[in-house]
């Protein structure tokens, strides 16, 4: 906004009767609460979304009891209202993180108008997992009748939005001829009882209608997206429609990119293009698999960018992002992920009721893109499990995006590919198999389920595949460096060491033991480890004697550790 634009607006604000829902004045004259601030955020977001406003306000630097500007010192740092911005996210639903601050000086001193989006159809906004509302000017919790006043909203379908002053030839022809020839392949497919050879007699508005990507003969959101000329996406504005491929070399620095702009029916394939797909080798001892194969299956890599197509949220003014490393592909796409989990999608095994873009993913599915909406995600996974190749991961820290890792090389720990080869392992037993080779850490209920079918080994929660497995791949050395030896074993390298010279320190033993110690161990694990083992062959075995200090312990050998030491068989450190 521009300044004018502001003044205009803080006027208008301020000759408002009184306070109300969906505008509160704050002095501000020192450095607000921001708990309480993220509260007001998720109010005036709930009540604005209940009144039909297109924004909430809350202003810094008025009295609220005369409306007279009094100027605010809040975050008056460089970067510290962009920073906020980041900071209400990481608490908020994602919506409310779209907030805008405008900075207006005024001549009694310095405003900040804190512009908050109602809260999205049928999603209320919660600060810290708590829905806030207003009852009059004051902050209160959100009562349930609201609550479930917004929670039964239909939520407005951005992508069936009607692009009013778009004609036919905005949209590309060679698209429209994808289109066309896409559409018959679904429906000779299936069991439509439109003979596909009708098609043809239909003229281009007939087609796109009848194949729901336009609305009564008008152009929609999604006829742009899919169809549109690169010079169409002015109809969309102020939603973006771009995807990116980004090459990334080892050291995760660019080397290059290039930008992908509508139709996106013709665009995709220009995009998977671009994905180099090198040819993976097996080592040759490896017989069970083909000596060669590309890092990514085809089918995966389509369907991972066209979930990102339907479910990118376009109003947040974000690309489709394919980024390519040497060993993965990494998908990701604006928006919540709307299942809540990968565990929710494979647990079900059906598909979910509620989409972000329907119209959207229902011309994908017409148009020969998608081929069910909702089964995507559990083929991707079956054929990646079918290759041998680990699981993809979803990564959903971020709850306005969503990340997608397609791994293009087998991991150090092989031997997960022989269970992945045994057909009676279900697809969630080889999820949790998939993530104990990734050493992402699993619930005590999950290790349990792994242990009983004799799948993994080692002490929850550090566990590994079992050594029935590691020797059917060979993999023996793995299975020993993951293995804990026996304390007599390590009890046994220190006497040596001590015995051989004279003494040591905490450093010199930490350098005798640490890289004999399990790899399911983490560093401070292998640390407390140690500690323990000095602790029980002082005190219990009384074995070594420490002659230093708490802060510099230098440890020597007792009468009975010599004993002890006499009576092993000579081994080498």
């Amino acid at each position: 906004m521009t300044t004018l634009e502001l003044e205009k607006l803080l006027q208008e604000l301020c000759s408002l009767p009184s306070e109300n829902e969906w505008v509160e004045f704050k002095k501000a004259e020192h450095d607000y609460s921001f708990e309480e601030l993220g509260k007001y955020f998720s109010a005036l977001s709930n009540e604005a979304n209940l009144r039909g406003k297109d924004a909430a306000w809350l202003v810094f630097g008025v009295d609220d009891k005369t409306r007279n500007v009094v100027g605010s010192q809040y975050r008056m740092q460089s970067g510290g209202l962009e920073s906020l911005k980041h900071e209400i996210a990481n608490h908020t639903t994602n919506h409310v993180s779209y907030i805008e601050v405008y900075e207006l000086t005024a001549p009694e001193g310095r405003v900040l108008m804190f512009e908050i989006p109602p809260a999205p159809r049928g999603v209320p906004v919660a600060w810290k997992n708590h829905y806030y509302g207003r009852d009059g000017e004051s902050l209160v919790a959100l009562n349930l009748e609201k609550l479930e006043r917004i929670r039964r909203q239909p939520p407005i379908d951005w992508s069936a939005g009607l692009c009013h002053g778009a004609k036919l030839s905005d949209l590309d022809p060679e698209a429209i001829k994808k289109a066309r020839y896409e559409y018959k392949r679904k429906l000779s497919e299936g069991s439509s009882r439109i003979d596909p050879t009708e098609v043809d007699s239909w003229d281009d508005m007939t087609f796109l209608n009848k194949a729901r990507v336009t609305i009564a003969g008008v152009i929609t959101n999604t006829a742009i997206v899919l169809l549109g000329r690169p010079e169409s996406v002015r109809f969309l504005d102020p939603a973006i429609a771009r995807m990116t491929w980004i090459l990334r070399d080892q050291d995760n620095q660019t080397i290059d990119y290039q930008h992908f702009d509508p139709p996106f029916l013709l665009n995709t394939d220009a995009l998977f293009a671009r994905i180099r797909n090198l040819t993976y080798r097996y080592l040759p001892d490896q017989t069970l698999f083909p000596t060669e194969i590309k890092q990514y299956d085809s089918y995966v890599i389509r369907e991972a960018l066209h979930n990102c197509i339907a479910h990118q949220d376009y109003e947040m003014h974000q690309r489709v992002n394919v980024v390519e490393t040497p060993d993965e592909l990494i998908f990701s796409n604006a928006g919540s992920f709307i299942p809540g989990s990968i565990d929710a999608i494979i647990e079900h095994d059906a598909p979910q009721e509620f989409y972000r873009n329907p119209f959207l993913a229902s011309a994908m599915v017409n148009l020969n893109l998608i081929d069910t909406v909702g089964s995507g995600i559990i083929r991707m996974f079956d054929r990646q499990r079918k290759r041998l190749f680990p699981l993809p991961d979803y990564d959903l820290a971020d709850s306005r995006k969503v990340m997608v890792h397609i791994h293009g090389r087998i991991l150090d720990e092989r031997y997960t590919k022989v269970l992945l080869a045994n057909t009676n392992l279900s697809l969630k037993t080889v999820i949790l198999l998939d993530r104990v080779q990734k050493q992402v850490p699993l619930t005590k209920e999950e290790a349990k389920q792994l242990k009983t079918q004799k799948l993994v080994e080692g002490r929850f929660p550090n566990l590994f595949i079992s050594s029935g497995v590691a020797a059917v791949t060979g993999d023996r050395s793995k299975y020993i460096r993951n293995r804990a030896f026996d304390d007599a074993y390590y009890k046994d390298l220190v006497l040596k060491y001590l015995g051989k010279y004279g003494e040591a320190g905490r450093r010199d033993i930490d350098d005798v033991l640490t890289d004999k110690l399990s790899d399911v161990l983490s560093e401070p694990q292998k640390r407390s480890k140690i500690r323990n083992l000095l602790y029980a062959m002082s005190r219990r075995d009384a074995t070594i004697q420490n002659i230093g200090s708490k802060k510099a312990s230098r440890w020597i050998l007792t009468d009975r550790g010599k004993e002890n030491l006499a009576l092993f068989s000579d081994k080498k450190i």
